[in-house]
């Protein structure tokens, strides 16, 4: 099966106020079609160690593969735009622009052409069609969240990568929005890495680690 991401010896510390070695030695493998959920308590650098695996920021040292492609400073930019979708907890969505333009954003941040269309197609997925023209800033959070995940699939990547996607939904949201992302993940044969602080949400990944002290451990 097709490795989609590639880590080996991921680290990454900070000097200020104090050194901070946060990732020891990160190594982790992800198959097409696999999901992976990262847990561990706040404070461990699950969100940087994302942020490292999406590109968004720089290890220390170590590599890192996507798409059969080594990330670089160089062509960071194009890797998130062509293999890898982002599901953010706070959703970061426009409030002011619909949740059509929303989940289309992405596509116009990379000049590259998307039709209406496939658009409200992506809204009918999360079950969320009739609500293309409305305003994000009236949508309830676990409307929010879908639209998120339709955003998350509009340049049709790779790798999706999703940070606390229920952390800010009740529990009901939080078990619909859950089994939509594992739904459309299987259906689409998408990669995802998620991190999470809900054992709920985790036990639906093929494959679950702890961050400890810097060092993936199996969970």
């Amino acid at each position: 099966m097709t490795i989609v991401l590639q880590a080996e010896g991921i680290q990454k510390s900070f000097l200020k106020p104090k050194r901070l070695n946060l990732l020891s030695d990160i190594q982790l493998s992800v198959r097409e079609g696999e999901s992976i959920a990262i847990c561990g308590r706040s404070g461990e650098g699950k969100t940087t160690l994302l942020h490292i695996l999406g590109t968004l920021e720089e290890a220390d040292s170590g590599t890192l593969s996507i798409a059969g492609m080594k990330a670089t400073s160089q062509n960071a930019f194009l890797l998130r735009q062509k293999a890898i979708g982002f599901i953010f907890q706070s959703f970061n969505l426009l409030e002011d622009f619909t949740a059509l333009d929303n989940v289309l954003m992405p596509a116009a941040i990379a000049r590259r052409p998307i039709s209406k269309e496939k658009g409200v197609e992506l809204l009918r997925e999360v079950g969320l069609e009739e609500r293309a023209d409305t305003p994000a800033k009236v949508l309830s959070g676990g409307e929010r969240q879908r639209v998120a995940i339709a955003r998350a699939l509009c340049n049709d990547p790779t790798l999706i990568l999703a940070d606390e996607p229920t952390g800010n939904l009740d529990r009901a949201n939080a078990k619909r929005i859950g089994d939509l992302l594992m739904h459309t993940v299987k259906a689409k044969k998408k990669s995802l890495i998620l991190v999470t602080h809900d054992p709920d949400l985790a036990a639906l990944c093929d494959r679950r680690y702890l961050l400890i002290d810097g060092v993936l451990k199996n969970s």
